[in-house]
């Protein structure tokens, strides 16, 4: 025993020492102070669990079923963006259209407004017929005639046609055939020129 070194010594007590815990502990499971086979399925159980833990990897199927799904969203997207592209080039043919319409609708406007000044020229242009074939029904032929002989082609038409009507509206003969003769003999070429201009506009 005095050979055994230092080291040899220590080795054997730590054995001797778990050899007698060992035999401890069974001697206390035996006469049940503990439950060493509960403890020792909690240990197991831990260990499984880790195990598990580092199998929480997908599965292959699981990559090809969230492959699919993200497929079928980026799908959707796309469906989305599609129809949203869709959306705004309509919108943006309706505004073309809008456009167009006001554009229209100011054309139209203006017309509205151009015809409403002509018609407002026009009557003023037939009052002043009217007061001019008044004014050469109640002058002397002849002076009416030089008069008129100063005006153009259209006036004189307008005025001699307003007297007629004039005339037949008051029931009596109108001076317009005596008015062309007398315009004849002074100017002949017009007078014929009016004359058929009267038959004809």
């Amino acid at each position: 025993m005095r050979n055994i070194s230092s080291k040899a010594k220590i080795l054997y007590l730590f054995i001797l020492i778990i050899f007698i815990s060992g035999f401890g502990l069974f001697w206390m499971d035996y006469i049940g102070l503990i439950d060493a086979y509960s403890y020792v399925q909690r240990i197991k159980g831990e260990s499984e669990l880790v195990t598990e833990a580092k199998d929480d990897e997908p599965s292959l199927m699981e990559r090809e079923e969230f492959d699919k799904e993200k497929q079928k969203l980026a799908e959707r997207i796309e469906d989305l963006d599609k129809r949203e592209a869709l959306i705004a080039e309509k919108e943006k043919e309706q505004q073309a259209q809008r456009e167009k319409l006001d554009e229209m609708r100011k054309g139209l406007d203006l017309e509205k407004k151009k015809l409403e000044q002509e018609k407002s020229m026009y009557s003023g242009y037939k009052k002043n017929v009217r007061v001019l074939a008044n004014k050469v029904v109640n002058m002397p032929p002849e002076n009416s005639v030089t008069i008129m002989l100063n005006w153009e082609d259209p006036l004189i038409i307008d005025v001699l046609r307003q007297i007629d009507a004039d005339a037949q509206e008051a029931g009596r003969v109108s001076i317009t055939p005596y008015l062309i003769q007398i315009m004849s003999e002074k100017k002949a070429d017009r007078a014929s020129r009016i004359m058929y201009l009267m038959t004809q506009i």
